[in-house]
C-alpha cells in the first residue's frame, strides 16, 4: 500500500528512529506522570516500546493483517512492569492512544484524493490494532495488579510475618492451611540509592526509581529460587527468605549465592550488600537479627558490597559485643586521633597486606613516606605491624574503634 506514492510500510520504517523521539517527546509533554518516570526507564524500555509499536504497524499495514498474540507479548510485559511501578492504566492507554496518533499522521502526511480507498483500509488497520493492544495492555496490567494485592495481603504477606516474628508453627498451619518450609536461606539485603533515586527535591521520580529497583531485585531472586520468595523490602533493602534447597545451592561459583547477590546488584543497578544464613522456622528471627549485625559491621568496617556470613566477619563480630575489654582494645590507637594521615596510613597499610609500594600508591605519597609513618605510629602507640604479637592488636583495635 502506497500514499503519495511512497510505500507506506518502508516509509514509516525509516522514520521510526525520529518518530520515536518525537513520540517519547509528546509523552513527557502532555502527561505528567512519564514526566515523572527516571531517565533510564524513558530512553530505554518508553523509547523500545515506541519503537516496537511502530514497526508493528509498519507490519500490520504491509501483510494486511491484524497484530499476532506473539507481536504483543512486549507491551504485555510493559504494561505488567508499569502496573508494579504504580504508574496508573488511563496514562498508560493515553500513551498508546498518541502514540498512534502520531504515527498515522506520519503515515498520512502528503494524501492525495485518489489515495482514499488506501487511506481507509490504513484507519481499519489502526483501529483493530489499537483494540488489540487496549485489550492486551488492560489485561497484563490489571493481572499484575491482582497478583501484587494479592501478594500484599495473601498467604505469602501472612508466612512471611509469621516467620519474622516466630509465631508458633502449629497455631500458625492451624489458623491458615499453610505449612512452611523445613528450612529457609534467610538474607538480609541493603541496598544502595540508585542515582535515580538522588536528587535536590526528591519527588514521584525517585519512587517509581525505587520501586523499579526493588522490582529487578525480587525478579533475579524468583529466578534463582524457581518460585516466587518471600520478602520484605524498601529502597534501602530488607529481608528475603527462600525454602533451603537440597542440596543447598554453593557459596560461590555458578549458581551460586555470591552469584545471586551479584546478579540482583547488576540487575538492579546498585550495590548490594548482603549476609545469608540457613534456619528452621523456629530460628527464622534470630537469624535475620545476626544477618542485620553483619551488614551493619560490612558497612561500618569500610568492606566492598558482596556477601557475606557470619565466618567472613567473626572478628569483627565477637569485638561488636558490649565488653570492658572494648574500649581498652579501642584505646590502643588513642595517640592517633589527633593525627588522622597516620591512623589513615595504618589502615590502609593493613588493608593492602602491608605493602609499602601499595600503600604509597593509594594514598599517593613516597614510599619512604610510608616507613616514616609507620614508625612514628611506632614511637606514638608502641605498636608496629612489622611486629607479629604486635599486628593481632593493632588489627583488633581498629575493629574496636568501629564498633565502640
Amino acid at each position: 500500500m502506497s500514499i503519495a506514492g511512497r510505500p507506506v510500510a518502508a516509509h514509516l520504517r525509516a522514520r521510526v528512529p525520529a518518530l520515536t523521539g518525537r513520540v517519547v517527546a509528546r509523552l513527557l509533554a502532555d502527561l505528567p506522570v512519564y514526566a515523572e518516570l527516571p531517565h533510564e526507564e524513558i530512553s530505554g524500555d518508553i523509547a523500545d516500546i515506541v519503537q516496537h509499536n511502530l514497526r508493528l504497524f509498519a507490519d500490520v499495514v504491509e501483510h494486511r493483517r491484524p497484530a499476532t498474540d506473539a507481536e504483543l507479548d512486549q507491551q504485555r510485559d510493559s504494561a505488567a512492569q508499569r502496573a508494579e511501578e504504580g504508574v496508573p492504566l488511563d496514562a498508560i492507554l493515553t500513551a498508546y492512544q498518541v502514540g498512534t496518533a502520531m504515527c498515522w499522521q506520519e503515515t498520512a502526511k502528503g494524501a492525495l484524493p485518489g489515495d482514499l480507498p488506501t487511506v481507509l483500509e490504513i484507519v481499519e488497520r489502526i483501529m483493530v490494532l489499537q483494540q488489540q493492544l487496549t485489550s492486551a495492555v488492560s489485561s497484563a496490567y490489571l493481572e499484575a495488579r491482582q497478583i501484587l494485592d494479592s501478594q500484599e495481603h495473601g498467604g505469602r504477606h501472612a508466612l512471611m510475618a509469621a516467620l519474622l516474628t516466630g509465631e508458633p508453627l502449629d497455631r500458625f498451619t492451624h489458623r491458615t492451611g499453610l505449612r512452611p518450609a523445613a528450612r529457609y536461606l534467610t538474607m538480609t539485603l541493603a541496598l544502595a540509592p540508585h542515582p535515580d533515586e538522588l536528587g535536590q527535591s526528591p519527588g514521584p521520580g525517585a519512587g517509581v526509581a525505587a520501586r523499579r529497583k526493588i522490582r529487578r531485585v525480587r525478579t533475579a531472586l524468583d529466578h534463582f529460587a524457581g518460585t516466587p520468595v518471600l520478602t520484605s523490602l524498601d529502597a534501602s533493602g530488607g529481608t528475603v527468605l527462600l525454602p533451603a534447597a537440597e542440596p543447598p545451592p554453593p557459596w560461590r561459583g555458578p549458581g551460586g549465592l555470591c552469584a545471586l547477590v551479584e546478579e540482583a546488584a547488576r540487575a538492579a543497578g546498585v550495590p548490594v550488600t548482603a549476609a545469608a544464613e540457613t534456619a528452621e522456622p523456629e530460628a527464622v528471627p534470630a537469624a535475620v537479627a545476626r544477618n542485620a549485625e553483619i551488614v551493619g559491621l560490612v558497612a561500618r568496617t569500610g568492606r566492598p558490597p558482596g556477601l557475606y556470613r557470619l565466618a567472613d566477619v567473626l572478628l569483627e563480630y565477637q569485638l561488636s559485643r558490649p565488653s570492658e575489654a572494648l574500649h581498652g582494645l579501642a584505646q590502643l590507637l588513642g595517640p592517633l586521633e589527633v593525627k588522622p594521615e597516620l591512623l589513615r596510613t595504618l589502615e590502609t597499610y593493613l588493608e593492602l597486606g602491608l605493602d609499602r609500594r601499595a600503600t604509597a600508591a593509594a594514598l599517593h605519597i613516597h614510599p619512604n613516606t610510608v616507613d616514616y609513618r609507620i614508625r612514628r605510629i611506632d614511637r606514638l602507640t608502641g605498636l608496629s605491624p612489622a611486629r607479629p604479637a604486635d599486628l593481632q592488636h593493632i588489627s583488633a583495635a581498629l575493629v574496636a574503634r568501629r564498633s565502640v
